[in-house]
């Protein structure tokens, strides 16, 4: 693993190496990806509806964090994956796709950012707060957090 050599990118991502990233990464979610829902159907969703951040190393997509910024009255972006390989953590790529996101959230206009969060995964609580989301709402074993931008 040659972390110097990882290229970030924006909405290049087609829906089998989506697939592919979320599939390797259903263990590292809270609780488990594939528990709730079906991969297949949505990855296909996050190509089609959301703006992809990518982190590649080589042709291998390492880390995605898609968010859907398609709010007409450009109030309110909901960020609905931040996914990265586990050999990739603590190497900062969840925070540079952060950056990458929360940069065009501003720069289309956006007034805020949502997520959810499960309540129990506190590194990914202290990676969104490291950030200045703040837990507005809970859904059941859910915190909702939001950003101002």
């Amino acid at each position: 693993m040659i972390t110097n050599n990882i290229i970030y990118k924006v909405q290049t991502a087609d829906h089998n190496e989506v697939l592919g990233h979320l599939e390797k990464c259903d263990e590292n979610f809270t609780p488990r990806l594939s528990k709730g829902r079906d991969i297949a159907a949505y990855s296909q969703k996050i190509v089609k509806n959301s703006v992809t951040f990518e982190a590649w190393a080589g042709t291998e997509l390492i880390g995605l964090v898609a968010a859907y910024f398609n709010d007409e009255k450009k109030i309110t972006g909901f960020i609905t994956n931040v996914s990265t390989l586990k050999e990739y953590f603590g190497k900062g790529i969840a925070t540079q796709l952060m950056k990458n996101c929360i940069s065009y959230g501003k720069e289309q206009q956006f007034d805020a950012i949502t997520l959810e969060v499960a309540k129990n995964n506190n590194s990914a609580i202290q990676l969104y707060k490291k950030y200045d989301f703040l837990p507005v709402a809970e859904k059941g074993h859910m915190v909702i957090m939001k950003k101002d931008l």
